[in-house]
């Protein structure tokens, strides 16, 4: 059993383990310099978010890349933003992207560019993509047939009615 002198050396130790972890500056805090995309890997032709952090967030700093040219990332929030978009063009690849800070320092990462996939037909998943190139002519038949089939059924429905004998009325009898 621990004694309460144990006990309480414990709870010490983990409350300054605690607090060493919480003291850690974060990076915005911490002068770190950085750069971050938002998507990393994008589609020529589409925006990619720009985030990053100088020692000083509070003057503008350019970002550039052969992917997508010079951006200003401007201070928001504590830190640099910015957007730039992928030209249509760009070939697919991995661009440096560079952030170069008012004081000189700078840090990079990468974005990668991929080629433009788009389909030229929904997957085969089902009776529509297995049909073939003739599916629309086999519907628009078979729904022409069923809609035909279903008005001749109501005609001969429609005649038997009309010809069907009504009973005669009953008659009651009244005894005075």
């Amino acid at each position: 059993m621990a004694t309460p002198h144990r006990r309480a050396g414990a709870l010490l130790a983990a409350t300054l383990a605690l607090s060493g972890v919480l003291l850690v500056p974060s990076p915005a805090l911490a002068g770190d310099i950085y750069v971050q995309l938002s998507p990393s890997t994008v589609e020529a032709g589409y925006l990619v978010g720009i985030r990053a952090s100088c020692s000083d967030n509070t003057m503008p700093a350019t970002v550039e890349s052969a992917g997508f040219g010079t951006v200003t990332a401007q201070p928001q929030d504590g830190l640099l933003t910015a957007a730039a978009l992928v030209p249509e063009g760009t070939d697919a690849g991995t661009f440096r992207v560079k952030l170069n800070c008012p004081d000189g320092r700078n840090a990079s990462t990468m974005l990668n560019v991929v080629a433009a996939g788009r389909p030229k037909r929904g997957p085969a998943t089902g009776f529509g993509g297995s049909a073939g190139p003739d599916a629309g002519t086999l519907l628009l038949g078979g729904g022409l047939a069923v809609t035909l089939i279903g008005g001749v059924l109501g005609l001969v429905a429609l005649r038997r009615r009309s010809g069907a004998v009504p009973s005669a009325p009953v008659r009651r009898q009244h005894n005075p």
